[in-house]
């Protein structure tokens, strides 16, 4: 049984004129029991048609309600104990109890005529059949089948409804044209309490759809499934509110239409009542054909991991090196330790991200540099610590250019951690010096007793092309040096994050100051450099 009351007919009655669907009439009067949207379209038909044919319903009219009743329905016996209340058609206070339907208004059905004829089914001018084509089993099968043939592993899903802008201008029509009839029988409707047609159709199809793929349907989950309807024969019912409501239809880059819902929407607030109806039919023209549905997408949200690495090679690049379009390198570090990330979590793409960058022909030893990798678009996210070691050894096995360690899997929120005061963090680096001029031992102990050394450094030359020009204010808080031969020392240096380390000892053209030549008085250059530790305290080390 559905909730319908006797002051719900006059609006059923101008809907079934108008040529609404069935759901989208349960919409109208705001009837919030998701029971009523599971019938099939043929047991709703009967339904309403029963309804509005009845005798005992007017008869019933001449009774006035329970003032209890006055504002809300009374479920029925067997309605679903989680179904929300349903929003009810309110009536005017001052209006008689007489005024809501005692007159006598002319009987229209949903069904086929009673001579047993066979007639075409209409599209409903509000939802365009996507409450009637769209809310069955058979549909329901096509959607799981979609989401099957995308081999997602998931517990659970959230179903998402794309639908025509023009749905929200009918439906301001079908509004306004309610608003309109019923107000002689003191009865008044608020825009606001009509269902929607995606919350109808959810209703409608999300059981179904549960039960084909053996997992609840939710209102929040990390993967979601997407279904949308297109009509492109009333496309243009939008087009008048860009010239009454221009301010509210402007192009944007990843939108190839401006009529966008939401655009819509606010249009048909701004509007007053007397400018749509003098601009668009009241009720909507009937239309020839139904949506089509488009093909249903799924998503999952990314997955994050961290973990540090080491670079052995003098010969990689952290990233993809592409200089005038052209590939440079056949790998990097970031494509080494992605390719098995990418096979196990049968992800789309990724996104890398890492505390700080070394140069191609720079290693990065002691315990790695933090890294972070978001997989996009995961057909699997859900790995634990014996799986997310397979792959660590996957990676390290792969290739003897790195290694990675500590790989975990972590959240969205705590990747920020690694670019947390990230200049104020310390790097630890070694490089091998050569000195144009011979030197002794002692000529390179004074170096060991220079304490946070404030620098100046210009962009350097080398990455100006990708870099803007500025001066930062750098710190070396510490350095000592080994001794090798006449020509070379070692020389080891803890600086502030962010140092350019090879500028700071040949001073590029001046670039840097004070740099290592100017506190030598000698030309010097740097032969190798390694980093030797990134102090920062990100991701938790796991135990070897």
């Amino acid at each position: 049984m559905l909730s319908l009351r006797e002051k719900d007919r006059p609006i059923i009655q101008k809907l079934l004129e108008a040529g609404c669907c069935g759901r989208c009439i349960l919409r109208f009067c705001c009837i919030g029991t998701q029971s009523a949207y599971r019938l099939s379209t043929e047991d709703l038909q009967k339904e309403l048609n029963a309804f509005v044919s009845s005798t005992e319903a007017t008869a019933a009219a001449a009774a006035p309600p329970p003032q209890s009743e006055t504002n809300t329905h009374t479920p029925s016996d067997d309605q679903p104990s989680d179904d929300p209340p349903s929003k009810r058609i309110k009536l005017d206070p001052d209006s008689s109890e007489d005024g809501g339907g005692s007159e006598s208004v002319p009987v229209v059905t949903l069904g086929p005529p009673a001579d047993g004829t066979e007639s075409p089914v209409c599209v409903c001018v509000v939802c365009l059949g996507v409450l009637q084509d769209f809310c069955d089993p058979h549909f329901a099968k096509k959607i799981s089948e979609a989401v099957k043939s995308e081999d997602y592993a998931f517990e659970d899903l959230v179903l998402s409804v794309s639908l025509p802008a023009q749905l929200s201008v009918r439906e301001h029509s079908c509004w306004l044209h309610i608003k309109k009839e019923v107000r002689e029988k003191a009865m008044v409707l608020d825009k606001e309490d009509v269902i929607q047609v995606n919350k109808a159709f959810k209703w409608a199809i999300q059981g179904m759809l549960s039960q084909e793929l053996k997992v609840p349907v939710v209102t929040k989950s990390p993967f979601e499934v997407a279904v949308g309807f297109i009509h492109p024969d009333t496309d243009a019912d939008c087009h008048f509110l860009a010239e009454t409501c221009s301010d509210c239809f402007k192009p944007t880059k990843n939108k190839e239409s401006v009529f966008t819902r939401m655009a819509v929407v606010k249009a048909l607030d701004k509007i007053n009542d007397k400018r749509f109806l003098k601009e668009y039919p009241c009720p909507p023209m009937r239309p020839q054909a139904a949506c089509v549905a488009q093909d249903t997408t799924c998503l999952h949200v990314s997955a994050f991991v961290a973990g540090r690495y080491n670079k052995f090679s003098r010969t990689l690049p952290q990233t993809p090196w592409v200089i005038d379009g052209e590939r440079r390198m056949e790998s990097s570090v970031e494509e080494l330790i992605a390719a098995p990330l990418l096979n196990a979590f049968k992800s789309d793409s990724f996104n890398f991200s890492s505390s700080g960058r070394e140069d191609v022909d720079v290693r990065t030893l002691g315990n790695g540099r933090p890294f972070a990798m978001e997989l996009l678009n995961p057909h699997r996210s859900k790995f634990n610590k014996m799986e997310v070691r397979r792959i660590q050894e996957e990676i390290n096995q792969s290739t003897d250019k790195i290694r990675v360690r500590d790989l975990q899997m972590v959240s969205r929120d705590a990747m920020s951690r690694m670019k947390e005061g990230e200049e104020e963090k310390t790097k630890c680096y070694s490089a091998l010096i050569w000195t144009q001029k011979a030197i002794a031992e002692e000529d390179i102990k004074f170096i060991a007793n220079i304490k946070d050394l404030e620098i100046a450094q210009k962009t350097p030359l080398r990455v100006l092309h990708r870099r803007p020009l500025a001066v930062r204010q750098r710190v070396i808080h510490s350095m000592s040096t080994r001794y090798r031969d006449p020509h070379h020392f070692t020389l080891l240096l803890k600086t502030q994050a962010g140092t350019y380390i090879k500028e700071f000892v040949h001073g590029d053209f001046g670039r840097t100051k004070p740099n290592l030549g100017q506190l030598m008085k000698a030309e010097v250059d740097i032969l190798e450099l390694d980093v030797e530790s990134v102090d920062v305290d990100w991701p938790p080390a796991i135990p070897e």
